[in-house]
């Protein structure tokens, strides 16, 4: 669909992209990679066509449409988030105009002989065909469905653009890109300003995305569970795998092992070489064999391996002084900004020694409670910290916070004290600051350069409450392995505001959900937290959705399987099991012995080894219990209503066998063993679904716990 070919860029004498070279197909998921400063924007804007390479072309249908969300959008002021998302209908909307203009016209004429007026008929009857084509009759819809995708309540469609921050003009953006559905999207770190629930739907639309998609993203997760293929950056060059990011690790580990072993033996062998000439240079004997040695070396090409410091995993924060046992604790404590309720009457305690998530949809109150734990506004109840408390804050803005006059080094050294002064460049080595690198202006570093120097400075004195509000916003994959393994070592509190997955897993033990002005506390790690959720596997993401918690019980369960299916993208109507009823599918009670499959490979199939659930407490085992009942419950309600049906289907074929007149000539009869035929093949494919379900369920937590 797109080729890249021999695409070259240098900036001076400095080469950033070298003869690169690689096909983009249809419905393909490539993730870009590699250490910032690489070239991976830079490419996508070349692939983009907004930037023209030095050399090299790059070969793309004409008809071929992209869209590309880059890390700094720039959106309208003048209107509102749901016009400006409309905006992407340009053509859809000049229809709907000119459906308007004609109707309104035939209407006042009355030559309805006349070759015009019959043209004007064509015109309506083509403009309505391409409207309907294109999808008129529910764009609106789709456009709502995706701004509440991304994150946007539906009292959020009238507000004016201008009000937004940055994140959320990404986000409309974004939106208008995903409506437009063109054959390639090109995104640029769209998980930057998501929060988890927007970063599930964005990966459940990707997912099942039509066309082809690239991205960039220091979400390893995100990149694992979207892309198929990961393009590695490096020294100009790129490395081609077929593979997701995780596995991509893998293989470069190995890739670079091998080059590393070539390196050595290339530069003996050149060392070597070079002994030789200066040893026998001024002998006429070895004349021949000396400019032997010269001509092989200057037709030699050199191996480069890109440096990788692995020195900067060993960093620490300051020892932790010690703190009352509750650090902080809230009670009853609201929050309100005008007549706008963000918290109710939440409760909370947190204990010395805990690494705890705040997680949820943006908006939902987590930075406001940050700021509340720090004295910083003004609420109702209580919020109070504990004995000897000294916090340490990371804002979202903490990079904006700088001196932009003063350099990396200068930034630092104004603030340490003690004997870490004599530690600074080594400490600055750490989070990727180099050489020259610390006397670089605060004002000409990069997003995540910023954010990087910000976090020394949390480095430098002995907090033992960490507050940190969505500290890898900018960060690349290595800097946050560097940040997360040092909090994993960090022996004081940790409170931590994120939606990246990947850094909170392994690093946090307790997960506060923030949801409807209340919180919940979910016991272990983010992994248990979005397993108890059921939206690891993207399946009941659109629980959020407006109008869900206003569902009933029943409707509810069929809604959720409804989803589950079309996000998780499987194939409708397939067979559970062989044999035949009236619909042609063997029925689920025939052989049901009332307990799911608890083997095979449709249980073990979709279980990572990497995923299994340690061992759960008294009270995770009741509430899995729990929720095993109410799924074996619907599994059998949906059977006995496939029991009752193929009855039904059962007595209209015993009539239909008997050859009475009054049955077999009778329309109504026909219309009504249709339409129950067509309800048995809906319930057989909500039991597939519900059984599935239960079947996940028990493999995930009953194999691994014996809960049940």
């Amino acid at each position: 669909m797109v080729s890249v070919n021999n695409v070259s860029l240098l900036f001076g004498s400095f080469v950033l992209l070298d003869e690169v070279s690689f096909l983009i197909t249809r419905q393909e998921r490539i993730g870009l990679t590699g250490r910032n400063g690489a070239g991976k924007s830079t490419l996508m804007k070349i692939i983009a066509g907004l930037q023209d390479p030095t050399s090299g072309s790059v070969e793309r249908p004409r008809e071929m449409s992209i869209g590309y969300l880059e890390q700094q959008m720039k959106v309208s002021d003048t209107t509102s988030v749901l016009e400006e998302a409309l905006t992407t209908f340009t053509e859809l909307r000049s229809l709907e105009q000119d459906l308007t203009d004609i109707t309104r016209e035939i209407a006042e004429r009355t030559d309805y002989e006349t070759e015009s007026y019959h043209q004007l008929c064509d015109r309506l009857h083509v403009a309505g065909e391409r409207h309907s084509l294109l999808g008129g009759s529910d764009y609106v819809a789709l456009t709502g469905q995706t701004l509440n995708g991304l994150g946007f309540s539906t009292s959020d469609f009238d507000r004016p653009t201008r009000e937004l921050s940055g994140g959320w003009r990404m986000r409309v953006e974004l939106a208008k890109i995903l409506l437009r559905k063109p054959d390639l999207i090109l995104l640029d770190e769209p998980t930057n300003h998501l929060d988890i629930e927007s970063i599930l739907w964005l990966e459940s639309f990707l997912e099942t995305y039509p066309g082809a998609v690239i991205l960039v993203s220091h979400d390893r997760t995100f990149l694992d569970n979207v892309t198929r293929r990961t393009i590695e950056i490096s020294l100009g060059k790129i490395y081609d795998y077929r593979v997701p990011y995780t596995k991509y690790t893998v293989l470069r580990r190995e890739r670079r092992e091998q080059q590393t072993a070539a390196y050595r033996n290339q530069q003996k062998m050149i060392d070597d070489a070079e002994k030789f000439i200066d040893r026998f240079r001024y002998k006429p004997t070895k004349a021949v064999q000396v400019q032997s040695k010269i001509k092989q070396l200057k037709k030699l090409e050199r191996i480069e391996i890109e440096d990788e410091d692995t020195s900067a995993m060993n960093i620490r924060f300051s020892p932790a002084p010690r703190s009352g046992t509750v650090v902080v604790e809230a009670d009853e404590a609201s929050k309100r900004y005008g007549s706008h309720l963000v918290l109710d009457k939440i409760s909370l305690k947190i204990e010395r020694g805990e690494k705890v998530a705040f997680v949820g949809r943006n908006g939902e109150g987590k930075t406001t409670l940050a700021r509340m734990i720090l004295g910083q506004v003004d609420f109702e109840g209580t919020v109070k910290r504990g004995h000897n408390v000294d916090i340490g804050y990371f804002a979202q803005n903490q990079d904006e916070l700088l001196n932009d006059e003063m350099t990396v080094f200068e930034t630092v050294d104004r603030i340490a004290v003690g004997d870490i002064r004599t530690r600074l460049r080594d400490l600055l080595g750490a989070f990727l600051f180099h050489g020259e690198d610390i006397d670089k202006k605060v004002k000409v570093l990069s997003g995540g350069e910023r954010s990087r120097l910000a976090i020394v400075q949390l480095l430098l004195e002995p907090y033992n409450l960490l507050l940190l509000d969505e500290p890898t916003n900018h960060l690349d994959i290595r800097s946050k392995e560097i940040l997360k393994q040092a909090l994993i070592r960090y022996d004081g509190t940790l409170i931590v505001v994120s939606h990246d997955r990947d850094f909170l897993d392994g690093l946090v033990n307790k997960v506060y959900e923030f949801r409807n002005r209340k919180i919940k506390t979910h016991l272990g790690g983010i992994t248990e937290f979005l397993r108890a959720r059921k939206i690891e596997s993207l399946r009941e993401l659109e629980k959020k959705s407006p109008g869900a918690a206003k569902r009933s019980a029943a409707a509810e369960k069929k809604g959720q399987a409804a989803v589950k299916r079309s996000v998780s993208g499987e194939k409708k109507g397939q067979p559970v099991a062989q044999g035949s009823s009236a619909t042609g599918k063997r029925s689920p009670v025939a052989d049901r012995k009332g307990q799911p499959a608890m083997q095979g490979s449709s249980a073990t199939e979709k279980r990572s080894p990497a995923a299994a659930k340690p061992v759960l407490s008294y009270l995770e085992k009741k509430e899995t219990e729990r929720v095993f009942r109410r799924l074996q419950k619907s599994v059998t309600e949906v059977e006995a209503q496939i029991t009752a049906t193929e009855a039904e289907i059962a007595a209209m074929d015993a009539k239909l066998a008997s050859g009475d007149a009054a049955v077999v000539s009778n329309p109504v009869f026909y219309s009504a063993y249709e339409a129950t035929k067509q309800r048995l093949d809906a319930l057989m494919q909500q039991w597939e679904v519900a059984h599935e379900e239960l079947e996940n369920f028990a493999a995930e937590y009953m194999n691994n716990n014996d809960t049940v």
